[in-house]
């Protein structure tokens, strides 16, 4: 007997959900327009898999020595972590631009695998690949960290975002 439900897998851009919760933001004029807060990486796992039935959340993450203890803690939370090299950027910084595995895995190396996909990130530099998962019929939301972290390219898919903002008080990380 065939499986009742779509298989649906999630595609996280680690910085992008991480930048987009943690950091204060402001406006030109110095003033908060947006407070940031602690996403509780656990708590967010389980959203996923009961807001979306998502079977398997891919966690695009740069690779940093030092950080075993978390990849670790967040592969018992329950995501695949798909690594990327850093570099680190003039201020010594780590940096790893994970756009292009992202893209590779739910384009490519994924794609027959899955029904539906959830996208978690406000980067403009998705919108071929959510173009490409709606002309095949895949996407199935564009997760975002808040309105204000949402690129102006990704308007065009209004019907496709939801904005984790609003769940603040579900997925906060509290001590």
């Amino acid at each position: 007997m065939a499986n009742k439900y779509p298989k649906i897998y999630a595609f996280i851009d680690s910085q992008n959900l991480n930048l987009g919760t943690n950091k204060d933001l402001f406006n030109a004029k110095g003033k908060k327009i947006y407070s940031g807060w602690h996403l509780d990486f656990k708590k967010f796992r389980i959203y996923l898999k009961d807001k979306f039935r998502v079977k398997i959340a891919f966690l695009f993450i740069g690779k940093v020595k030092g950080n075993e203890k978390m990849y670790r803690q967040l592969k018992s939370f329950g995501y695949e972590l798909i690594f990327k090299p850093t570099t680190k950027d003039r201020l010594g910084k780590p940096k790893g631009n994970i756009d292009a595995e992202l893209v590779l895995h739910a384009a490519a190396i994924e794609f027959t695998k899955y029904d539906k996909a959830v996208v978690v990130s406000g980067d403009g530099d998705f919108r071929c690949l959510y173009e490409y998962l709606i002309n095949k019929n895949k996407l199935l939301k564009i997760v975002i960290p808040n309105k204000l972290s949402a690129s102006s390219l990704l308007k065009d898919f209004e019907r496709f975002k939801i904005f984790i903002e609003k769940e603040k008080h579900k997925l906060e990380y509290k001590k």
